[in-house]
């Protein structure tokens, strides 16, 4: 999925790093997660890297496990290797792969563990099917597919501000929305994957854990 992003916007530096503000709100609750769920050694790839700053955030905290960012947007991953050469020092971050999670085609073979984070309510519902069918080729028994974003759950009351943000989203491009958990749950299952974490987080939000059954 490409084209204009508003949640992206230019950073200061004189470079092609974008920044996403939500990133700086949210690194740390998500990073409380992974040191839970992650393994502690391997790669992780990241689909729809973005900006890159999780990306880098990661790698830095969690230095036993090689972080694989990707992007199909080019001028995201024209991001994410600004910023990662702007670290310098971090050796266990690879450049961002061309990877579109609705293509049946990743530019990769296997990982230990795949995170994505607001994909999912921002991309047409083929990219969520896409990621399901690619972390069930490329994923082992026992490894998790994490998701971050906002998700709709049939015994949970949805908040305000959620259903202002599905609006917007739908409203933006019809094809987007925040999904239903259930629904994940029912596309996870069609690729050998079960839910087997549930993680509330800040604003609304939460972190759903998948592994291969």
């Amino acid at each position: 999925m490409t084209g204009e992003r508003p949640w992206l916007a230019r950073a200061e530096a004189q470079d092609a790093r974008r920044h996403a503000p939500a990133t700086h709100r949210n690194r740390d609750a998500i990073a409380a997660v992974l040191a839970r769920e992650l393994p502690v050694s391997g790669m992780v790839l990241e689909v729809a890297s973005g900006s890159g700053e999780h990306a880098i955030h990661f790698a830095r905290l969690f230095p036993g496990i090689f972080w694989q960012p990707s992007d199909p947007d080019p001028l995201s991953r024209e991001s994410i290797a600004a910023w990662t050469e702007g670290e310098g020092a971090l050796s266990n971050i690879g450049a961002p792969l061309a990877l579109d999670a609705a293509s049946g085609d990743w530019p990769i073979a296997s990982a230990d563990a795949i995170f994505c984070a607001n994909m999912v309510h921002i991309s047409p519902w083929e990219a969520t099917l896409g990621l399901f069918a690619g972390a069930g080729r490329l994923l082992a028994e026992g490894a998790p597919l994490i998701l971050y974003g906002p998700f709709l759950e049939a015994a949970v009351d949805t908040a305000p501000g959620n259903r202002a943000f599905d609006g917007q989203l739908r409203a933006m491009d019809p094809r987007f929305g925040i999904r239903s958990a259930e629904d994940l749950d029912r596309v996870a299952s069609g690729h050998g994957l079960i839910r087997a974490g549930r993680h509330e987080m800040p604003t609304n939000n939460l972190v759903l854990v998948y592994r291969v059954n």
